[in-house]
């Protein structure tokens, strides 16, 4: 029972882990796109100064990318191997994360002047994104809380599963699932050559020497 427990908490884990992959990938397209534009713009304007400021939101959205990305592969790792260590990590990531968004929703909805805060972005997507997310509100607030859903629950479900802790069958098997090595040497031992004992044997001396022996004796 606890081993099936354990495998789908891995499972959902994985599944929750997977929405945050696909948000990061999505991301980083998008970022490539933006990049992309942003390089026909300089390449079609005559006037490029070298002072130009730095597209700053791109580069962030595609740090907030790959961010997710790693995170994902991380998760994965860790529900997969159900290690404490790499549980603890990935809970560590995501939570970090977590604080991240709250702390720029907080400053979003508290502060009147939160534009102030960011740097000025010379591609205006940044004013483009935020005419979206007006105009759309109701739609990305639901997207919002259904990734910062995401994020909580997998770090509940890294949590219960750290406390189950790895399967010991996974790494600790029976001995009466493998025969010994030495088996098959004690069920057939190798009987060691036959061999009789005999009384030894010498060989007739020479009359020649006999004879001479003989002789010396008498002498």
């Amino acid at each position: 029972m606890g081993r099936m427990a354990r495998s789908c908490l891995q499972s959902l884990l994985k599944l929750v882990n997977s929405i945050l992959g696909m948000i990061g990938i999505a991301i980083i397209i998008y970022s490539f796109w933006m990049f992309r534009v942003w390089q026909r713009h300089i390449d079609g304007s005559p006037f490029v100064d070298s002072n130009f400021p730095i597209p700053w939101f791109i580069y962030v959205s595609l740090g907030l990318g790959i961010t997710l990305c790693v995170i994902t592969c991380s998760g994965h790792i860790a529900a997969e191997t159900a290690n404490g260590h790499c549980l603890s990590c990935y809970m560590v990531f995501v939570f970090l994360l977590l604080m991240l968004e709250a702390a720029v929703a907080a400053d979003v909805f508290l502060n009147s002047h939160w534009e102030e805060d960011f740097p000025e972005d010379p591609t205006g997507v940044f004013d483009k994104f935020k005419d979206f997310i007006d105009s759309n509100f109701d739609f990305c607030k639901w997207i919002g809380l259904f990734v910062v859903s995401a994020q909580g629950l997998s770090v509940l479900l890294s949590m219960v599963l750290r406390a189950l802790g790895p399967d010991p069958g996974r790494y600790y098997d029976s001995d009466d699932d493998y025969a010994p090595v030495t088996l098959p040497l004690l069920r057939n031992p190798v009987q060691p050559p036959p061999y009789v004992v005999i009384d030894p044997q010498f060989a007739p001396k020479n009359d020649a020497w006999n004879g001479r022996v003989y002789d010396k004796t008498i002498r």
